[in-house]
């Protein structure tokens, strides 16, 4: 049976309980957890494939129609700000979009620091939408690995970062000084798909719900 509705899973973190949640429905697509796994897509009977994405981009595929369904982080739905339909908090996969600092840094809360100072990040856009709502000018530097290592090298005074347990921070000397939010891992779909009322679409979305 050929998939007609496609399921963009995202690579990481979020990955494991995902494909739980799927594999409850009767959806299954564990083979990507598999370490000797190279594909990229898989099907599933009955009628749905899974294409396995960089966390980055599942909202990408959605918003393009590439992908009906998509379970994702609310940081990079926030990051990407691409049209979708946001269905359901799935309520797994907690962190949150923290600033953080060094340790024996002087700026002890967000308000002490200096305008124009410098402030590492991969969420260049959740940063800059955060710093312009608290008129604070800063100069966003964009890195996309070991973000930790711009504040103890000097290159930023501070960074804006995902956290989870905090023990990364906390093994390279900075400490956080302010949530921005909190991030769970989120139901989105295509919204022109959505909006036409396609059965089999609804009804995976309510069953995917259906345990939150």
């Amino acid at each position: 049976m050929d998939a007609h509705i496609t399921i963009a899973l995202p690579k990481g973190a979020l990955l494991k309980e995902t494909i739980i949640r799927l594999q409850a429905l009767g959806i299954d697509f564990s083979e990507f957890l598999e370490s000797q796994n190279r594909l990229l897509r898989l099907q599933s009977a009955p009628g749905y494939q899974g294409l396995l994405v960089r966390a980055q981009d599942v909202p990408v595929y959605v918003a393009y129609g590439q992908a009906q369904v998509g379970i994702v982080g609310y940081d990079v739905l926030l990051e990407k700000q691409l049209p979708v339909a946001q269905i359901a908090d799935l309520n797994f996969g907690y962190c949150r979009m923290s600033v953080a600092v060094k340790r024996d840094s002087p700026y002890q809360t967000v308000r002490d620091l200096p305008p124009h100072c410098r402030v590492a990040s991969k969420f260049v856009a959740c940063a800059r939408r955060y710093f312009d709502e608290l008129g604070l000018p800063v100069e966003l530097i964009p890195l996309y690995g070991s973000v930790e290592l711009a504040p103890l090298l000097g290159m930023s005074e501070a960074i804006v970062d995902l956290v989870s347990s905090g023990r990364t921070l906390k093994d390279n000397g900075l400490v956080e000084i302010h949530t921005i939010f909190e991030s769970t891992a989120r139901l989105i779909a295509h919204p022109l798909s959505y909006r036409l009322n396609h059965p089999e679409l609804h009804d995976l979305l309510t069953r995917l719900q259906t345990d939150i």
